[in-house]
């Protein structure tokens, strides 16, 4: 049913590459690019970047003491916070301690099971809509797939705001992410966060129309007549807790957090996911059957449940391209991980795009097996060598949400139509936050009889 299939990934040289071309070329297009066959075996690297000592556990042990056993003392690094500043302010994503808990707290509520479910209708009814109008030919899947999650962050938080789902928009938010690797040096070296090139100059309006517009929509909410909704209620359950002009600011930072993140990592997620069943025409047919029959017992609650098969393959696809491929935290007090003395301002770094495709850790760890998912196959599996939406107390909030989201978009996608790689059409990584194909990811699309 399925082929031996290797997707591609950045080649990778006997050692480790100097620090310096972490911020020039390529390396600093691309965040997975430049790594060594080293770093696929060891269990720990230490590296110094800049004058900053950078530990990168590489053992789940490792990892759960970093994100769940002594989380508390590994807070978000200040030169992350102020690298997303310009654009999440002090959100959920980038706060600490108390202000952390109470916006979690208030954020949590809108993706409970109950409120997840009941957004299935509206996932599909997007992905719908998205799909009526393809004709047989090549279409940009990755574009496709960020238009309607950015519908469906619109229609599910934002009560379907138009402004959030324009061609503008997509532009804007394209560029703000894009230019997050000028800054990255800017930051370790303490420099101003000026736009130095023409991608700096274009990040930094994305940043500013990102922001704006999302002021514009929260003043409006605040003036009354507004719907009830995520943002609505999230508006004024930080009113209740905060001063009111912290309160403002904190609800636009979720807005941004949520919108950036909401449609950036699940977008993807599909993207990729539709590449490696390109790449399996019998695999996809499967899928695609169980889709079909999923659909027709209704557009429910239990509709992601019903896709087994498929939900097999988006966490194969997701250990292989894992949208958020790093995050980082910065030591508080001394502590030890995997015999390696972490020491106070230590940065660090977590790694999914190098614990899902460890050597020690995975049997033929670049390949392309969705059975790995299967459920006798996880039996023994240490929960934090596969850490698609982080863990511990700061795992991914809309997790389950992105989870049915991405299912449900690929399921009427493929019940629809039969997606075949493009010939001549080289497949490369990119992304200085997520992780997406360069160039977008154009595929054959025929319809599915």
């Amino acid at each position: 049913m399925t082929r031996h299939f290797v997707p591609p990934f950045p080649d990778r040289g006997p050692g480790p590459v100097p620090v310096w071309r972490g911020f020039v070329g390529e390396r600093a297009r691309t965040l997975v690019y430049g790594w060594s066959e080293r770093a696929f075996r060891e269990p720990h690297l230490i590296r110094n970047v800049l004058g900053y000592r950078v530990h990168i556990p590489l053992e789940p042990e490792s990892v759960q003491r970093v994100l769940l056993d002594n989380a508390a003392n590994y807070e978000k690094p200040k030169l992350v916070k102020r690298l997303l500043a310009p654009v999440i302010g002090s959100g959920l994503l980038s706060s600490d301690g108390g202000l952390w808990r109470e916006q979690r707290r208030i954020v949590a509520a809108s993706f409970t099971p109950p409120a997840v479910d009941a957004l299935v209708p509206v996932f599909v009814d997007v992905a719908e809509r998205a799909a009526s109008g393809w004709t047989q030919g090549t279409r940009d899947v990755a574009r496709e797939a960020t238009a309607a999650t950015m519908r469906i962050i619109s229609d599910a938080l934002f009560s379907g705001d138009e402004r959030l789902t324009s061609d503008e928009a997509m532009a804007h938010i394209a560029a703000a992410l894009a230019g997050v690797s000028e800054a990255r040096l800017q930051v370790l070296l303490n420099l101003p966060m000026i736009p130095v090139s023409v991608r700096g100059y274009r990040g930094r309006r994305g940043q500013i129309y990102l922001r704006r517009t999302l002021t514009e929509l929260v003043r409006e909410r605040l003036a009354g007549g507004a719907p009830d909704d995520f943002v609505t209620r999230m508006i004024h359950a930080l009113r209740e807790r905060f001063p009111a002009d912290e309160a403002i600011e904190l609800a636009v930072d979720n807005a941004a957090t949520f919108y950036l993140a909401g449609h950036e990592t699940t977008a993807n997620a599909v993207t990729w996911a539709l590449y490696l069943l390109s790449e399996q025409p019998e695999l996809q047919d499967k899928a695609a059957r169980q889709a079909i029959e999923a659909l027709s017992s209704g557009v429910d609650a239990a509709l992601p449940e019903r896709l087994p098969l498929l939900r097999m393959i988006v966490e194969e696809s997701l250990r292989l391209y894992p949208s958020a491929p790093r995050f980082d935290r910065e030591a508080v007090a001394p502590d030890c991980l995997g015999g390696h003395d972490v020491r106070p301002g230590d940065l660090v770094s977590v790694w999914p795009w190098l614990l899902h495709r460890h050597r020690q850790l995975w049997d033929d760890p670049d390949t392309f097996d969705h059975t790995r998912f299967a459920p006798e196959a996880r039996k023994g599996r240490h929960r934090f060598q596969y850490i698609p939406f982080g863990g511990g107390p700061r795992m991914c909030v809309g997790a389950r949400f992105a989870m049915a989201e991405g299912l449900t978009i690929l399921a009427v996608w493929l019940a629809r139509h039969r997606f075949s790689p493009l010939p001549g059409h080289r497949v490369q990584l990119s992304g200085a936050v997520t992780l997406r194909p360069a160039g977008g990811m154009p595929l054959a699309l025929s319809r599915r009889e």
